[in-house]
């Protein structure tokens, strides 16, 4: 699949900027418009996407950390347990690397991953209850009670089963990726059920999602009659929206002290401070053909 990309600022892949005296002589520049010149240039990137592997630990426990930052979740045994259970889950990489690019690195970069953990399944082991601790925690500070116990009540029911649905990707990775990456996902999940495989079954789905909104209070005037609470989220996977949209129960939380660092690009909206955030929704699993079909029209090529 052929894509545009915005060029990441570091760390971006080794051959975005070969060892060549050309790349020395824009590297030495003292013009920082000749920087930011060189990071908003856009380049075609073809992707292809892989089954989960051995190899993509590093890359997979990199885009887990930029979601769960610096929460007390169990990001190594989260990893492990994605790519034991291989059936379902791919990954995003490029598709060609060129021999002048050098490092053989390059290859197994993962640029994204789709998979799923099923929280009902692995009740009892750490990244799963550690994951289940924090939506909780994290609701009861920012939620009514009413929501708290209905949250409680879904992630502790084990007759209706709970799929974490994880989808990062670098920032700069366009969301029309996003489209197969969820088709296939579906199709494995259906498998994984008609054969009675790990995480075939989910009556619904948590989504955790990254989003962003103003971090400056608005002008009373400039958002007149608004309520605060309709403030705008903004998501750093667009298609996220359409989840959002379809959710049973949805909340946000802040993660401003802990979003010291931002893995795989950096936010800019013409300048405007932006207040980072983590989005959680329940998402019934009867919900998602409907989102498919939104997907299709938002996100076709």
């Amino acid at each position: 699949m052929a894509t545009r990309a915005k060029r990441r600022p570091p760390p971006e892949p080794p051959a975005a900027e070969s060892g060549s005296e050309s790349g020395s002589e824009a590297a030495s520049g003292d013009s920082d418009s000749g920087e930011d010149e060189r990071i908003d240039e856009e380049v075609n990137i073809e992707f292809e996407a892989h089954s989960i592997s051995d190899n993509d630990y590093n890359g997979i426990k990199k885009l887990l950390q930029q979601l769960f930052l610096k929460a007390p979740v169990n990001t190594a045994e989260l990893t492990d347990t994605l790519i034991q259970q291989n059936h379902i889950g791919s990954t995003i990489k490029q598709a060609e690397v060129q021999e002048d690019s050098g490092g053989d690195d390059d290859e197994d970069e993962v640029f994204g991953f789709i998979s799923l953990l099923n929280l009902t399944e692995r009740k009892g082991t750490q990244c799963a209850e550690q994951i289940k601790e924090l939506i909780l925690s994290r609701c009861e500070k920012n939620c009514e009670q009413r929501v708290v116990e209905q949250l409680d009540k879904i992630l502790n029911d084990n007759t209706k089963p709970v799929g974490l649905l994880l989808s990062e990707r670098f920032i700069n990775v366009p969301p029309q990726i996003a489209l197969p990456m969820h088709q296939q996902l579906q199709k494995e999940l259906t498998d994984a059920q008609r054969t009675n495989k790990p995480c075939g079954k989910c009556h619904y789905y948590l989504l955790i999602s990254k989003t962003f909104t103003e971090a400056t209070k608005s002008n009373s005037k400039r958002r007149e009659g608004r309520s605060q609470q309709k403030e705008e989220l903004m998501f750093a996977n667009a298609e996220e929206e359409f989840f959002y949209e379809k959710a049973l129960l949805k909340f946000n939380y802040s993660v401003q002290e802990e979003s010291d660092t931002c893995l795989g690009g950096r936010w800019s909206f013409d300048d405007v401070p932006m207040k980072p955030l983590r989005t959680v929704m329940i998402i019934p699993a009867d919900g998602i053909n409907a989102i498919m079909d939104k997907l299709k029209d938002y996100l076709s090529l």
